[in-house]
């Protein structure tokens, strides 16, 4: 078994990050007495995270667009980016069927992400690569040779590592970028990964959209990498990336706050609606306030449910009791 340890240092910068996310992440969770992650916000967040890890990587369809394939309606794009997308969907579908530290699930994955678009989809590269910005050299990855020997420690590393998930996905990230064991996809399966490994620990964590403030923040992702390269030392990333998970857990929390002030405002116009009509439809009550039939039937079935308003009657002919 390898002894090898990746080059960082555990700061206090880094563990407080650590404790805040943790924090934050028994929130997000936990608020109401249940998860706040509803199956549409799934949906919007994966496609989130799926059109912005690509457009990293330079391709240049919409959300929308990214929606639109998901839904497979036909999408005016070039042929390549459309196939990305459709990978990256299959990929991440399959997210849960993954282990994190299997090495022939992570050349499985790269295979299904690079599928059509490169020769060699799910092999380490054959021959040398460098990473440039127009023509100059950022980073010379190591020799194809040492491939094998690199992942199988990282992998090994992974396995037996007692530090926390949050620091070790970071890790990872980084050393597979160093590495860059592939001839191209590596930034996304980088990014894809770190998820992969973040979500073992938290199953939550499958949905947030990382990649947005990752792409967001481009240039200072890059300048991580570059300076971690420099020190041979990768803590300054990894205090990059828990810096962008506070950022996206912080903007999740808000997005719900906000979200339960207005479903609360939205419960009390309908209270006092049928307060004052107490035969009141669902449909009416939507036309008065601006929503939809079924936004005005999900507020109404949350009231019921709390207690705070029953039905009394059949549907038709009926009538409303706030209680």
């Amino acid at each position: 078994m390898s002894n090898y340890r990746p080059p960082f240092q555990l700061t206090d910068e880094m563990l407080n990050l650590v404790a805040q996310i943790s924090e934050m992440l028994g929130v997000w969770s936990a608020q109401s007495g249940r998860t706040i992650i509803t199956p549409q916000l799934r949906r919007n967040n994966r496609i989130r995270s799926i059109q912005a890890s690509l457009e990293i990587e330079h391709n240049t369809l919409s959300v929308a667009q990214v929606t639109a394939v998901a839904e497979g309606k036909v999408v005016l794009g070039l042929p390549r980016e459309i196939l990305e997308v459709r990978n990256a969907l299959e990929v991440y579908d399959q997210l849960e069927c993954w282990s994190p530290v299997s090495e022939k699930d992570l050349l499985g994955a790269h295979a299904l992400l690079m599928r059509g678009l490169v020769d060699d989809a799910g092999c380490y590269r054959e021959a040398g690569v460098g990473v440039y910005h127009d023509v100059q050299l950022l980073h010379m990855a190591p020799p194809a040779s040492q491939l094998n020997r690199l992942m199988e420690d990282l992998f090994g590393w992974l396995r037996q590592t007692p530090v926390h998930p949050l620091v070790a996905s970071c890790v990872f990230h980084y050393e597979l970028e160093f590495i860059h064991p592939f001839a191209d996809g590596n930034g996304r399966i980088g990014r894809l990964w770190q998820t992969l490994i973040l979500s073992a620990w938290k199953s939550e964590l499958a949905y947030l959209p990382v990649e947005t403030v990752i792409r967001d923040q481009q240039a200072a992702y890059y300048t991580a990498l570059r300076e971690a390269d420099k020190k041979a030392d990768s803590t300054v990333f990894i205090i990059f990336m828990l810096d962008i998970l506070f950022q996206v857990l912080d903007q999740a929390l808000i997005s719900h706050e906000s979200s339960e002030k207005s479903s609360e405002k939205s419960s009390e116009k309908i209270l006092a609606i049928i307060k004052d009509n107490p035969q009141v439809s669902a449909r009416n009550i939507a036309k008065q306030l601006g929503l939809t039939s079924r936004a005005v039937e999900k507020q109404i079935a949350k009231l019921k449910a709390k207690g705070s308003l029953i039905r009394i009657g059949a549907a038709k002919g009926g009538y409303w009791k706030d209680m």
